[in-house]
């Protein structure tokens, strides 16, 4: 259920903070493959957080797990929330603008109210979240543009591929709360990493064969932005504030990418994206409000209150 409760100015700080950081990722992942193919972008992304939250594991002395169970929970994690969503919008960004795929990315939210509510019995599909979905698919069918339906080509499997992604995600979210609750958020991390860097590293040697570490320097600092703060940074702050703000408030952080991606692929990549984007985004953003119901209930207080 979503959690309802008021920021700090500390939380609203790192929240903003963490949207930054995963929009400018975007931006990032898009430099990176300039140079590296998609499959070992996401290696790279993988690996590198990897070891850098179990050191933050190791530093910290946390528990490891032990159980096989557990780990091989840390393997499908991998898959779901890293392997599928960052392959498929990574290929799709050589395709699509950076701003639109963070823009459809933001569906994420969406299809996991869709996906825990046939999991779980107690996220069940309410009016005013069904009301929120709708427009949210609606908004997404907005950005993706009605071209894009008349005329099937590259671009469009390359939208429909980062919507892909976003469904893996909200599996995902809710194979977690099945197998993973209960363990300290940066082993969980750590473990899930492991996982899809386990299942990456053959996947990008057959693919792309042997890793080459001979790059330019942009493109070193592209991976090491979303690997080690897009990624295992961001984690780390994700977990901050969830804690800080609740699952509820963290929805927010998804209306405070695009708008970084969208200024830094206009700023340095030359993109424009087409208005119906735009007013996909307003209509997309409008259903997570609706969502997070917390908008509508304090108009629905102030009218108790006027009468």
């Amino acid at each position: 259920m979503i959690q309802q409760q008021s920021l700090s100015s500390r939380a609203w700080a790192e929240m903003i903070l963490l949207g930054i950081i995963w929009g400018a990722s975007f931006f990032s992942i898009r430099i990176a493959l300039n140079e590296v193919p998609f499959v070992t972008s996401v290696l790279h992304r993988t690996g590198w957080a990897m070891l850098v939250l179990w050191a933050v594991v190791l530093i910290a002395r946390l528990p490891v797990p032990r159980d096989p169970r557990i780990w091989g929970a840390f393997v499908v994690m991998g898959l779901l929330n890293n392997v599928i969503p960052f392959a498929l919008m990574a290929w799709a960004q050589l395709h699509v603008e950076t701003g639109l795929t963070s823009i459809l990315n933001a569906a994420t939210a969406i299809f996991g109210v869709v996906v825990a509510a046939l999991i779980f019995a107690d996220e069940r599909i309410t009016p005013r979240r069904a009301i929120g979905v709708i427009l949210g698919f609606f908004g997404v069918a907005t950005a993706i543009g009605l071209e894009s339906f008349r005329t099937f080509d590259l671009r469009s499997m390359a939208q429909l591929a980062i919507l892909a992604g976003t469904i893996s995600y909200a599996f995902a979210s809710s194979w977690a709360r099945l197998r993973l609750s209960g363990l300290a958020p940066q082993v969980a991390a750590a473990g899930m990493l492991t996982g899809s860097t386990l299942i990456m590293g053959p996947v990008a040697l057959i693919v792309d064969g042997p890793v080459s570490f001979d790059l330019e320097p942009v493109t070193w600092a592209a991976i090491g932005y979303y690997a080690i703060l897009g990624t295992a940074g961001a984690y780390l702050l994700y977990y901050r504030v969830l804690a800080m703000a609740g699952s509820g408030n963290l929805m927010l952080v998804t209306l405070l990418i695009p708008p970084v991606a969208i200024l830094l692929g206009a700023a340095f990549l030359g993109e424009a994206l087409h208005p119906s984007a735009f007013l996909g985004f307003g209509i997309l953003a409008l259903g997570l409000v609706i969502l997070d119901g917390r908008a509508l209930n304090a108009l629905i207080d102030r009218r108790k209150k006027a009468h």
